[in-house]
């Protein structure tokens, strides 16, 4: 195994790891109680077109994470958006570029081999600034506050009385 496909595979483990402990936190702190994904293994493959490749749809797939497959050609960029009540990370597994991360637009060196998070509300946008394309998975869940985790305490610890 040569280093770079060392770095691919540490990376892809670092995501599983992280998504998998993000899912399982967010099913169990539901306002409404733990909610169940479908209980379904989900396996698919990776396309290797130019294009958007949606991967989990949120509910009733998963407990709320959504994530996908994005292709940026070079020069282009996936445009400004927020990850409002969300955390979001990305898996970078070929090409270059930057994140302009917050109002300020800060660039973060992206690419190959790399992941970036970004927390809840905030402004973002990936521009490929290599010759090749760049390609990512993001992973978008849904952030629950220390008060409705509180809320959910109290409301179970009543229900055992």
């Amino acid at each position: 195994m040569n280093i770079k496909s060392a770095k691919a595979t540490s990376v892809i483990i670092a995501f599983i790891w992280a998504t998998t402990s993000i899912l399982i936190q967010g099913c169990n702190m539901e306002h409404s109680g733990p909610v169940r994904p479908s209980g379904k293994v989900l396996v698919m493959d990776l396309r290797e077109s130019a294009e958007y490749q949606p991967l989990l749809t949120g509910r009733p797939q998963t407990c709320g994470m959504r994530a996908g497959r994005v292709y940026l050609k070079p020069g282009e960029t996936c445009g400004e958006h927020s990850t409002d009540a969300h955390e979001e990370m990305l898996v970078f597994l070929s090409g270059k570029g930057i994140a302009l991360i917050g109002e300020e637009k800060i660039p973060h060196a992206v690419g190959a081999g790399k992941i970036c998070y970004i927390p809840p509300h905030t402004i973002h946008n990936n521009k490929n600034t290599g010759t090749e394309p760049l390609v990512y998975i993001y992973c978008v869940t849904p952030i629950h506050s220390l008060e409705n985790e509180q809320e959910n305490h109290v409301h179970e610890h009543n229900e055992e009385r």
